[in-house]
């Protein structure tokens, strides 16, 4: 049986505060949504040396395994259980372990191309890209990448000039086409505060449907 889930993108730059999108809009409807980071489908490049891997060009599209999230949303959206990737930011490896992931009333796709792929789009309800200026976003992934993925901040330096920023500018960005919203500086409250309410309005919607579909159920084996 098809679940009639709300499935939403949220797409934007490193550090624009999507994850941070994600979670206030999401906050009241608790174990009725589902959040899959982008990130979790890297490619997995365990066959190559550590320092090819640390050198890879993490911002380009070729550098996630589509193949494999368009197979989970599609089985998500089909009512049935995923077993989630995890990634090892430290190591740039795929970790052997897996997540179970539940099909829930909303599901949020989180990531910088989470607009990108054309097959993905088409799955999306609503369609976000959060906007934040690019002082701002370095100085987070600088703090998201040293402090919690204990990396050296001349890597994440040199990585963000020859890679994270001219990916933004030819991949990233252009998706705002893509948008039905776009949120000006991050979490910008006004708009949170709206899709806030338009989340929690569709989980109801969705929990009154599955509340209807058990009732017509129990009645037809009467």
């Amino acid at each position: 049986m098809t679940i009639p889930s709300f499935v939403i993108g949220i797409a934007g730059g490193t550090g624009a505060g999507k994850t941070t999108v994600a979670r206030e809009i999401t906050d009241e409807v608790g174990e009725s949504v589902t959040l899959i980071p982008l990130d979790n489908y890297y490619e997995d490049l365990s066959h190559l040396e550590f320092e090819e891997r640390a050198n890879a060009n993490y911002d380009h599209p070729s550098a996630f395994e589509w193949e494999l999230l368009r197979e989970h949303m599609d089985t998500l959206l089909s009512g049935q259980t995923v077993e989630m990737p995890q990634y090892d930011f430290e190591q740039h490896v795929r970790k052997d372990e897996r997540i179970t992931v539940e099909p829930t009333d909303v599901i949020v796709l989180e990531g910088i191309l989470a607009l990108y792929d054309e097959d993905v789009n088409e799955m999306l309800d609503l369609h976000i890209y959060v906007e934040t200026d690019a002082d701002v976003r370095i100085l987070r992934r600088i703090e998201r990448d040293v402090v919690e993925r204990g990396r050296g901040l001349e890597g994440v330096m040199d990585q963000y000039l020859t890679t994270v920023k001219p990916m933004h500018e030819q991949f990233i960005e252009p998706t705002k086409k893509h948008a039905d919203i776009i949120i000006p500086e991050g979490a910008n409250s006004v708009a949170v505060n709206l899709l806030e309410e338009k989340v929690q309005a569709e989980s109801s919607e969705m929990a009154a449907w599955a509340a209807r579909s058990e009732d017509a159920g129990y009645e037809s084996q009467q």
